[in-house]
């Protein structure tokens, strides 16, 4: 599936069908979400209306590792195989997955306001995620200031891999520093304690709306840059293309 969508006409054709079914999911699922999160769902014991920050906090902790993850395999084709539209990938998602590690910040410390009474601590996964957040901005500051492509393509490449460390530190963090805020894994582990449906079915519908809205996002964006190279390409033909000589005989 991976080589068949490596061909960029075969990939327009695919985002064509795919991306108007991911922008219609992700509406849906993130209204139904937004509803069950603000009305169907309960307050919580002990932090009360404050969980519902959870259902937005989550999704996009989670949309950050799964975009970061996605750049450092695009980083590993496009450094090992040289595919430009792995560098479109890794692009695409840069830009996405660095607004939802921003939100992911931002409503951890105001749900940490009140559960925590503090809206920041640097523990492990706090401070991993913040780190996170300036990989991102390093990444895309690559492809920004270079304007060899090429070369770019193989630092971007390599710091995608070497940032992706990253990610199990952020995962386990919880687990190896004691003197963290964060709780263990609440669903993810084995022998979690787990949520109740009432919180699981909101939870699940919004993971699933930032995903469909993220997968979005990105198609968009790579079906924008092969538009881009190819009038870019188109340009670069016509102007080099040699001009028409027209000899007349001498009369």
């Amino acid at each position: 599936m991976i080589t068949w969508l490596a061909n960029p006409l075969r990939f327009l054709k695919f985002a064509k069908v795919v991306g108007p079914v991911f922008a219609v999911l992700a509406a849906g699922f993130i209204a139904f979400g937004l509803w069950q999160s603000l009305f169907v769902s309960p307050a919580e014991m002990y932090q009360g209306d404050s969980v519902r920050i959870m259902y937005v906090h989550v999704p996009s902790a989670w949309i950050a590792m799964m975009a970061y993850s996605m750049i450092a395999v695009s980083g590993f084709i496009s450094y090992v195989w040289r595919h430009p539209l792995a560098d479109n990938l890794g692009r695409a998602c840069a830009l996405p997955g660095a607004v939802f590690t921003f939100l992911a910040l931002v409503t951890g410390s105001l749900w940490g306001s009140v559960t925590w009474m503090t809206y920041w601590e640097w523990d492990g996964r706090m401070t991993s995620f913040l780190i996170l957040l300036f990989i991102y901005i390093g990444y895309m500051s690559i492809w920004a200031v270079m304007e060899d492509r090429k070369r770019a393509a193989r630092i971007a490449g390599l710091v995608a891999m070497v940032g992706a460390i990253n990610l199990p530190i952020i995962k386990f963090s919880v687990d190896w520093w004691d003197d963290t805020l964060h709780q263990k894994a609440t669903i993810s582990s084995p022998g979690a304690p787990g949520l109740g449906p009432e919180f699981l079915t909101p939870l699940f519908l919004m993971m699933a709306g930032f995903t469909c809205l993220f997968a979005w996002m990105v198609i968009t964006t790579v079906v924008t840059d092969i538009a881009k190279a190819r009038k870019a390409a188109s340009v670069r033909a016509k102007t080099n293309a040699p001009a028409n000589v027209t000899i007349e005989a001498a009369p």
